[in-house]
């Protein structure tokens, strides 16, 4: 458009020498050198007026041009505040927002499958997720994460809480299932230690039963006893031993809840596996597979993750349209905290607008500016050149009517 307005120009320069060569030949050539003549003043008027907002024409130190570098300060704080005054006050806020259902708006846009919108924001937010968590060092992260819950367990009084948990266990006869699992345990273990038992048993006895072969006998007399009573136990829900185990589980869920040395101890086992390394490494493997498995997952298109994430946003949106009272509360809540940041932050934000403007220099100041504006201002230098033109005719029109 600079090119465009500059050739018009150029054209009527051309016409006004061409007419003005040619004028006494014929009364018409008098229109066209008052047009031409009035056109280019126009023309070159309105040029410096363009110019003299952006920079000094032709490089003349001209007063009162190149008025925006000059003045790029005095913009800089008459912008802000502006902004200030017109746009983050409390009350302009608040009456914008008043109209506005942005939960609905925000329900539809997440509800709408055709748009592809709810889409586009779980994968965003999933890469982002995935980023953040891959950005972050993994070691000082999971050190972090283990020294805050380390933290919080170590405030936390287990004693009571797995005294509390024992008693109603039993009460509900809910750690029968975990008797019986012991005691097949205790099967399976001594199933698969026979060897080991014998040998035990035949150093423990004397040299009379080895020389007599019955340790061979006692090892076998003592291992089927343990079989049949392990049987005897899982077979018969009354049998003694239950009422044993039963007894040792209540005392302990007592104690564990009420005595002061009991809790002691268990205080004093927790703050030692606390505090040892191993459970720092094995921790910090654990994290290290929870923080790969969950970037694998967030960046799975069809993992299960992207899916109840993709589902959680459908039914949050649909909610969102559905509920009008959810949509009163949300809307609230967002004007509340729109006022809020305007009230609270209103002031910084223009300061940062301001500040920034200032620390651009001259040229990046025009060349924003002139690119905002665009073309209109080299529509003015075409206006201005046709208009010139025009009056150019009216007042030859005058002169040769008086």
């Amino acid at each position: 458009m600079r090119l465009v307005a500059t050739v018009l120009l150029a054209a009527m320069a051309a016409l006004f020498l061409l007419a003005h060569a040619v004028r006494g030949t014929h009364p018409f050539w008098g229109w066209v050198l008052a047009f031409a003549e009035a056109a280019m003043v126009g023309g070159l008027a309105d040029w410096f007026a363009v110019t003299a907002l952006f920079r000094r024409p032709l490089g003349l130190p001209i007063p009162h041009t190149a008025i925006i570098p000059e003045n790029k300060d005095r913009i800089a704080d008459t912008m802000a505040g502006f902004l200030q005054d017109n746009f983050l006050t409390p009350e302009v806020v608040a009456r914008r927002m008043r109209g506005m259902n942005l939960a609905a708006a925000a329900g539809a846009w997440l509800a709408d499958p055709t748009l592809g919108r709810g889409e586009r924001l779980r994968s965003g937010l999933g890469e982002l997720v995935a980023q953040v968590l891959e950005s972050l060092d993994p070691d000082r992260l999971g050190g972090q994460v283990r020294g805050g819950l380390v933290r919080q367990f170590d405030k936390l009084d287990i004693a009571p809480l797995l005294g509390g948990a024992l008693a109603a266990a039993i009460a509900d006869r809910r750690h029968m299932v975990v008797v019986d699992s012991l005691v097949r345990w205790a099967g399976l273990t001594l199933e698969a230690n026979e060897d080991l038992v014998r040998e035990l048993i035949h150093r423990r006895a004397n040299a009379i039963l080895r020389w007599t072969g019955l340790d061979e006998r006692l090892a076998n007399s003592v291992i089927d006893g343990l079989y049949k009573l392990l049987a005897e136990v899982i077979v018969e829900p009354g049998h003694p031993l239950r009422a044993k185990i039963d007894e040792g589980l209540s005392s302990l869920a007592w104690n564990l809840a009420h005595d002061a040395e009991t809790q002691a101890k268990v205080a004093r086992i927790k703050r030692e596996l606390l505090a040892n390394p191993a459970l720092a490494e094995w921790w910090q493997g654990v994290w290290e597979r929870l923080r790969t498995g969950l970037i694998a997952r967030l960046r799975d298109p069809e993992g299960g993750l992207n899916a109840s994430l993709r589902e959680s946003l459908g039914d949050l949106g649909r909610t969102l349209q559905d509920d009008p009272a959810l949509q009163v509360q949300i809307n609230r809540l967002a004007r509340r905290m729109a006022v809020g940041l305007a009230t609270r932050h209103g002031s910084q934000i223009v300061r940062l607008v301001s500040e920034t403007v200032k620390r651009w220099d001259a040229t990046t100041v025009t060349r924003r500016i002139e690119g905002a504006v665009g073309r209109d201002l080299q529509f003015i230098r075409i206006n201005g050149t046709l208009v010139g033109g025009l009056f150019g005719l009216a007042i030859h029109a005058v002169e040769v009517w008086l």
